[in-house]
């Protein structure tokens, strides 16, 4: 039961950073400025940890319960698989170009993309019948209802403030390093740009 708190956390954060990867791509595309990739990159490497971290859970609490820890044909569990593989896939393809823009502008649109799984997942478990019991976030009858036991409430609420704490925290460094290594591009383009004007004029 315990290990439910820490599940419901992660799962809370990695919708919440798959949508600002979302939002900040969508600010890129519209105002091109680098600094939104860069919390759009971070945003979606944080994402992904939670994410992983949330099936993990969900896997550890689902086994004593459904007798396994992984079933295909549950809907939550294939639709949260399939979220994770595609921000995985979105931070793969930041790989294929050291152009910024260029760079920037593919991950937009696939972040953009990929977050249309987000409520697809959410919603999941009411769309089709699985394993995986009905939503805990966004339900206001199970977090609170008056006959919840009021441990179990505190608790959830207490966690849910913590691994946000936490996620903040890991956004503002990881985007501080996004920065830093934009910068250290810029840098190296200025020497590259240099040395072909001073090649260009021996």
């Amino acid at each position: 039961q315990r290990i439910m708190y820490p599940h419901v956390a992660s799962a809370w954060l990695a919708y919440l950073s798959f949508g600002v990867t979302a939002l900040a791509g969508i600010g890129w595309l519209w105002k091109r400025d680098l600094r939104l990739d860069a919390i759009a990159h971070a945003a979606a490497e944080i994402g992904v940890m939670f994410t992983a971290f949330a099936i993990w859970g969900g896997m550890m609490w689902g086994r004593p319960i459904w007798g396994v820890f992984w079933q295909w044909e549950d809907p939550r569990l294939t639709t949260t698989a399939l979220l994770l593989a595609l921000y995985v896939g979105y931070l793969l393809l930041r790989r294929l170009t050291d152009d910024p823009e260029r760079r920037a502008t593919r991950a937009a649109i696939v972040g953009i993309v990929a977050a249309i799984d987000i409520p697809i997942v959410h919603f999941s478990v009411e769309w089709w019948r699985g394993l995986h019991q009905t939503a805990t976030i966004g339900s206001p009858d199970r977090v609170l209802n008056p006959a919840a036991p009021g441990i179990f409430v505190g608790t959830l609420l207490g966690t849910l403030a913590a691994f946000t704490l936490t996620w903040l925290y890991l956004m503002i460094r990881r985007y501080q390093l996004a920065r830093s290594e934009l910068a250290r591009e810029e840098a190296r383009r200025i020497d590259l740009l240099m040395s072909a004007r001073t090649a260009a004029v021996r």
